[in-house]
């Protein structure tokens, strides 16, 4: 294991000076002297690790390109906001007084407003270019951090755990770029002037969970769907071997969820002093509250977990007889989207079949409902967006597919296809998250998410597109 060190710094040390090679025995230049230790395939797997950092390398160098193509974007759009606002006042002195404009004058403004046209139609190629980078950036950091999750488990931690904080590093940059990218050309965050969802991304894959166990395969982790003021960044996680809910733990950002350096726990039992336990997957974060199903009685709850307190209500002729299809336990499924919290249930009434209700979050009541038509145990999941229902369902192995929508504005039930890959055969959780247009999923002791890209009027997603 001493030889394997001495490798790993020797190696780390070439490619911070940029010049790496093979080394052999009594290589080297100025009395400089360099070994290489061949170990066997039993000990730690070194040759990968050296693959995985000039990986390394090679994405922080496409992220410094991609953040200074966003700062370029956003120059650019600068420079197009004036040209449009300036066309727009003198369109408008025209409009008041046409017969002071001639021909000539009227041509040239035509030719300003065709030159800002191809300015945004280029800049807009640009954009869709750099979110495919992005995206693919994602996906292979998001990989390397799942190999660098196994060798931990598996070899020497404080070995693996250098490179593997190098990656999280990069991921939060990542993420900070996508973030940044957002602002700038995703200004329909919270707007629902689309016409439903149009497809969804691939998995994003970013590491096992907390427990490092994919025992721990009932659970979920997210974002607060609406965050207090200071904790836009943070992420939660709860899970366990069984549908039983028992704790939330709470991290200030990605990194330290990645990295398992959670800021608080909460604990929702504590031996003779309080059980405030829940059952089933399908919670969520909202403006620092925890709203899941409550054990005994069967209620929502809501735990303040600013304050530490819970209340409960009973939702009237809910019944725990029918769950979703991939697990027990699933009768009050909570979601949030960007019209408020709701909850989801099947009455005996029904004969199973699922219920949406909107909760009126101040006074912690069901006040409307809908009745679909869909049988709660054919479903997967479902989640909320813009006030529309998605349920899904299972295809095959690896694949789940949106096959139904319910439109609370106008009570319309439409059947639909919209598949995507669930990358591995169960998962516990899937919800919606309206602060970044995302899917949350906690795929058999996973962390997992996806993009959502929408139908708009006059373009076929928002202002980017394909992955």
């Amino acid at each position: 294991m001493i030889a394997t060190v001495l490798y790993f710094v020797l190696f780390r040390s070439a490619v911070v000076e940029g010049a790496w090679s093979p080394w052999a025995e009594g290589s080297g230049s100025g009395g400089e002297c360099f070994c290489e230790a061949f170990l066997p395939n039993s000990t730690f797997p070194i040759g990968e690790l050296i693959s995985l950092e000039k990986t390394a390398v090679e994405i922080n160098y496409k992220l410094e390109l991609e953040i200074s193509k966003v700062e370029t974007y956003e120059l650019k759009l600068q420079i197009y906001i004036a040209k449009i606002k300036n066309l727009t006042v003198l369109i408008e002195q025209m409009e008041h007084d046409p017969d002071s404009y001639n021909e000539l004058q009227l041509e040239e403004v035509k030719i300003k407003i065709k030159q800002v046209e191809a300015l945004i139609v280029e800049l807009k190629a640009s954009i869709q270019i750099s979110s495919t980078v992005l995206i693919s950036i994602r996906e292979q950091i998001s990989v390397v951090i799942a190999v660098l999750t196994q060798l931990e488990i598996t070899y020497d931690k404080n070995l693996v755990l250098v490179t593997r904080r190098e990656y999280i590093i990069l991921q939060q940059k990542l993420e900070e770029c996508e973030t940044r990218h957002n602002e700038i050309f995703n200004p329909n965050i919270g707007i629902c002037n689309h016409g439903g969802i149009r497809r969804i991304s691939k998995p994003i894959i970013s590491q096992l969970n907390a427990h490092l166990n994919a025992g721990f395969k009932y659970g979920g982790w997210g974002k607060d769907t609406k965050p207090l003021p200071g904790s836009e960044n943070m992420y939660w996680y709860s899970a366990s071997s069984d549908t039983l809910v028992s704790r939330i733990t709470q991290y200030s950002d990605y990194y330290k969820l990645i990295m398992r350096q959670a800021f608080k726990t909460h604990e929702l039992y504590v031996e003779y002093r309080y059980d405030w336990r829940g059952t089933g997957n399908n919670y969520i974060v909202r403006e620092n509250n925890l709203y899941y199903q409550y054990r005994s009685p069967f209620a929502m709850a809501k735990m303040n977990m600013t304050s530490a307190t819970v209340a409960y209500k009973v939702i009237p002729k809910a019944t725990n007889q029918f769950s979703y299809h991939y697990s027990a336990n699933q009768n009050l499924d909570f979601a949030a989207d960007e019209s408020g919290l709701w909850v989801t249930y099947a009455t005996v009434e029904s004969k199973g079949k699922l219920v949406l209700g909107k909760i009126n979050e101040q006074s912690f009541q069901v006040e409307k409902v809908w009745q679909t038509s869909i049988f709660k145990p054919s479903v997967g999941n479902t989640f909320m967006v813009c006030g529309v229902l998605y349920a899904t369902r299972s295809v095959d192995s690896k694949t789940e597919e949106i096959f139904y929508t319910f439109d609370t504005r106008t009570k319309q039930e439409s059947y639909v296809s919209i598949p995507f890959e669930k990358f591995q055969e169960f998962y516990a959780y899937l919800d919606y998250n309206p602060t970044d247009q995302k899917l949350y999923m906690f795929n058999n002791g996973y962390y997992v998410t996806y993009h959502v890209w929408f139908n708009y009027e006059g373009s076929k997603d928002k202002l980017f597109i394909e992955e």
